[in-house]
C-alpha cells in the first residue's frame, strides 16, 4: 500500500512522490497488483558462455564475430575473438566451458534494450488492472531489460518495492529506473505552489531513493527552482512539456534551466515559434477534450520555424550546446497518422489485455482514447507533424545530440513491448541508420540514466544484460516483434511468422522469450474469458 508518515487530522500525510496513487485509492481504486516471486528464467550462473556470437555491441560499431562471450554472475568477464567467419573455429583459442552455455554459432547479440520513457501499466488507465507479470514479461520478451518509470503513478513506494525486487532477481522484470511525478500541474494534482515547498518535497524525494523526477510543468519560479534543486541533488529530470504551461517554458527554455531531457515533443516547436508564442488554436479549443487536444497537437510544427531557417539552426545549436536530450517516443503517437492500422495491429488479439483494449476505444474522459471524430484530415496533419519532428531529431543525432528511445505504452493502442518495438521501426523511418536505432535503444539510454558504466554496451565488467537474434536485427525490426514478421515460405508456398529474438539475459538471468510470450497469451485470454462471465446479460 502507498506508504504514509503522519497524520493531520483525520488526513494522512502522504510520502514524496505516493500523492497520486494515494489520491487514487481514497477514490475506490485498487493497487495494481505487484510482481512478487519469479517464475521463468534461469541463473545467474556461475560462469555461463554464449559461443560463436557476431557482436553488434551498441556503441554503433558495425558486427564483428565469431565471438565467445563468457558470463560470471551479472557480470560479462570476457569477449574472445575465436576466428574469422566461414573459417572452422580452433577449439584450442576458445574460453574453458561454462556451467552453462549458448551456441550462438549464426545468430547475433546485442546488448539488451533501454526503454527511456516507460510506465507500468498506468494504473488509471483500465477498471481491470493487469498484474505487473503482465508487462514485465511482455517486455522481457521483445528484448527490454531496463525501463525508465517516467511518473510512478503506481506510487513511489510501490514502484521502489519492484525496483529492489527486480535488482535482486526475485521477479521476472528489467532494471527500473523510478522517476516521480512531480505534482504542480492543476489537471493532474497540485500540492506544490511555491519554490520552497518544491525544494522541500524534492529533498524528501531523494532521500527516499527516487533516481529522478517527471514534470509536466509548473510556474517558471517553481519550475526553474525545482531542476536547479534536482541538479544540486543528483536528481534526473524529464518534461512532458503539457500544453497548459508551455506557453510559459518551451523544450529549450528548460533545458537551459537544467533538464536533463524533453519528452515526446511537446515544447520542440514552441522552442522554434517566430511570429507567435501561443499555437494558432481554434476559437473552440477546450483542452480537457481530449480530441481538442491531439488534434490541435498535431498542427505546431507546421506552425514553427521551417527546416534550415535561422531560427531552426540557432535552437538546434543550443540544444546542442547543452547537450540536452530528446526522447521523440514516436510510436505513442502512430495512431493519430493512420487508426486503422494501429488499431489492427498484429498483436492486439493475442497480447492486448481486454480492459486495455476496452479503454483504447472512443471514451470521452478516457486519456488517449479521442477516437469519437478521428479524420482524414487529423491524419494529414500528424503526417506533416511527423515529417517536420523526424527532420529535426534525425539532424540533431547526425550533429552530434543525443537521442533515446522510449516507447509510453499502455496507451493509444500501444502494447508494452510492441510498442518499444516499433518505436525502433519509426527511428530508422526518421532517417537512423539500424545501428544508430540500436545505439539509441541502448547506450544512449544509458548515457540518460547516469548508467553507462554499468550497462548499455557489450563490454568487460558490464551487467550481463544481453539479447540472443536467431536472425539479424539489423535487416528488419520486425522480427523483435513478439508476433514475428510475416514471411513467404517459398519452398512450401506458405506464410510464416518468424521471429528474431530468442533469449533475453538480464542481470545474468536467461529467459526463453518463447516461454514468456505464452504466459501471456494465457493471462490475456483469461482476462477475455473474465471479462465475459462478468458481462451482463442482454
Amino acid at each position: 500500500m502507498t506508504a504514509v508518515t503522519a497524520t493531520q487530522g483525520s488526513m494522512p500525510i502522504v510520502e514524496a512522490g505516493d500523492e497520486i496513487a494515494a489520491s487514487r485509492l481514497a477514490h475506490g481504486g485498487r493497487e495494481k497488483p505487484r510482481a512478487t516471486g519469479r517464475d521463468r528464467g534461469a541463473g545467474p550462473f556461475k560462469r555461463l558462455v554464449l559461443r560463436g556470437a557476431t557482436v553488434i555491441d551498441g556503441t554503433g560499431a558495425p558486427p564483428w564475430g565469431p565471438v565467445d562471450i563468457v558470463i560470471e554472475g551479472d557480470r560479462i568477464v570476457e569477449l574472445r575473438s575465436v576466428g574469422v567467419p566461414r573459417k572452422a573455429i580452433d577449439p584450442a583459442v576458445r574460453p574453458s566451458a561454462g556451467q552453462h552455455e549458448i551456441d550462438c554459432h549464426g545468430k547475433f547479440v546485442t546488448p539488451g534494450f533501454i526503454d527511456a520513457h516507460a510506465h507500468i501499466g498506468s494504473p488509471f488507465v483500465a477498471s481491470s488492472t493487469p498484474p505487473a507479470d503482465y508487462v514485465y514479461k511482455l517486455w522481457l520478451a521483445h528484448g527490454v531489460t531496463t525501463v525508465r518509470e517516467m511518473g510512478c503513478f503506481n506510487g513511489l513506494s510501490w514502484t521502489l518495492d519492484q525496483r529492489e525486487r527486480a535488482a535482486a532477481g526475485t521477479i521476472a522484470a528489467p532494471r527500473i529506473v523510478a522517476h516521480a511525478y512531480f505534482p504542480a500541474v492543476n489537471d493532474i494534482l497540485k500540492i506544490l505552489h511555491t519554490p520552497e515547498q518544491a525544494r522541500d518535497w524534492l529533498a524528501r524525494l531523494k532521500k527516499r531513493g527516487a533516481d529522478g523526477v517527471k514534470f509536466f510543468g509548473a510556474s517558471p519560479t517553481i519550475m526553474q527552482a525545482a531542476l536547479a534543486e534536482c541538479a544540486q541533488l543528483g536528481l534526473r529530470s524529464g518534461c512532458h512539456h503539457a500544453q497548459t504551461a508551455v506557453t510559459r517554458m518551451n523544450a529549450l527554455t528548460t533545458a537551459q534551466w537544467g533538464l536533463t531531457s524533453a519528452e515526446h515533443y511537446y515544447g520542440l516547436p514552441e522552442a522554434l515559434f517566430e511570429h507567435r508564442v501561443v499555437q494558432n488554436y481554434p476559437a473552440d479549443y477546450n483542452y480537457s477534450d481530449e480530441y481538442f487536444r491531439f488534434s490541435a497537437a498535431g498542427q505546431t510544427f507546421s506552425q514553427a520555424a521551417q527546416p534550415g531557417s535561422a531560427t531552426w539552426r540557432n535552437a538546434m545549436d543550443r540544444f546542442l550546446e547543452l547537450g540536452f536530450t530528446f526522447v521523440p517516443t514516436f510510436g505513442i503517437y502512430d495512431a493519430n497518422r493512420d487508426l486503422m492500422r494501429t488499431r489492427r495491429a498484429d498483436w492486439h488479439d493475442d497480447y492486448t489485455w481486454k480492459s486495455y483494449w476496452d479503454y483504447f476505444q472512443p471514451y470521452r474522459g478516457g486519456h488517449g482514447s479521442y477516437w469519437y471524430r478521428w479524420s482524414t484530415k487529423n491524419e494529414i496533419e500528424w503526417k506533416e507533424n511527423y515529417r517536420l519532428w523526424m527532420r529535426f531529431i534525425n539532424e540533431y543525432k547526425n550533429r552530434g545530440g543525443r537521442v533515446c528511445a522510449g516507447s509510453d505504452s499502455g496507451f493509444i493502442f500501444q502494447v508494452f513491448g510492441f510498442g518499444f518495438v516499433r518505436e525502433l521501426e519509426m527511428l530508422q523511418e526518421a532517417g537512423f541508420h539500424p545501428l544508430e536505432v540500436l545505439r539509441a535503444a541502448t547506450l544512449e539510454g544509458a548515457h540518460l540514466l547516469g548508467i553507462e558504466a554499468d550497462c548499455g554496451s557489450l563490454e568487460v565488467g558490464k551487467r550481463a544484460d544481453l539479447l540472443v537474434h536467431d536472425q539479424n536485427p539489423l535487416e528488419d525490426f520486425k522480427l523483435l516483434y513478439g508476433t514475428g514478421a510475416m514471411r513467404l515460405n517459398d519452398d512450401t508456398q506458405r506464410v510464416e511468422w518468424q521471429r528474431g529474438l530468442s533469449r533475453t539475459i538480464a542481470g545474468g538471468i536467461c529467459y526463453d522469450t518463447a516461454e514468456l510470450l505464452a504466459d501471456v497469451r494465457a493471462m490475456v485470454a483469461a482476462s477475455h474469458a473474465e471479462a465475459a462471465v462478468e458481462a451482463p446479460a442482454a
